[in-house]
């Protein structure tokens, strides 16, 4: 039995892809997740085969919970499954330990075949695109850095969720930080970026996927 974990934020293409999955035979989806943290909590809990992830989730982003995934289930495989074909949000996705990559446009396609690879532990990439940068990737990944890789994963957290909206006493009390702590990566992650206000860091956690536009 192949047991899958669903993270995406929108609660019909949850479901949609659950009856999807599951009419193959084998396959249980084990659980769904809302958002980021959520997904990081329950493959912790439940150790699933396959993890199909989108990067754009709120709290905590599909690129942040890709590396706590494999640092909490390290035999999970992470297939990203998203909209976003841009080559540096795929780069990172692959730095951080995701084995697959397909587009939602590509579903009837290449879904079925990308948690069958991942099952067995093969890497599954959609597409020339996605192959090409998985090679440059792997000649040099760490000269290529995603933008924003010089920001910890901390400050990171904490920039996503200023740009959903939440105040510093909710962001300390998600992360169980206090409101002080909150401050202080908020103004090492503005000093790094080189941004002035709080509209700066919202414009780029979007341009970065970490919020939603």
């Amino acid at each position: 039995m192949t047991r899958i974990l669903i993270a995406d934020d929108h609660a019909v293409l949850r479901h949609g892809l659950r009856a999807l999955l599951e009419s193959v035979a084998g396959w249980d989806i084990c659980a769904e997740a809302p958002d980021g943290r959520e997904a990081v909590r329950l493959a912790r809990e439940l150790q699933p085969d396959v993890v199909v992830m989108d990067l754009a989730m709120p709290e905590l982003s599909g690129l942040e919970a890709i590396g706590q995934i494999r640092q909490a289930a390290p035999r999970t495989e992470i297939l990203v499954f998203t909209v976003n074909d841009g080559e540096q949000m795929m780069r990172e996705a692959f730095r951080r330990g995701a084995r697959g990559y397909v587009l939602k446009s590509e579903v009837n396609e290449q879904l079925f075949a990308a948690v069958d690879a991942l099952a067995r532990h093969y890497p599954y990439f959609a597409g020339m695109a996605a192959q090409a940068v998985l090679e440059g990737f792997l000649r040099n990944a760490e000269d290529h850095p995603a933008g924003g890789g010089q920001l910890t994963s901390r400050e990171r957290e904490v920039v996503q969720l200023l740009a959903e909206g939440k105040s510093n006493k909710a962001i300390a009390a998600l992360l169980s930080i206090s409101p002080k702590t909150v401050d202080g990566h908020r103004a090492a992650a503005m000093r790094k970026l080189g941004t002035r206000s709080l509209a700066d860091l919202v414009r780029y956690a979007i341009r970065n996927g970490l919020a939603a536009p």
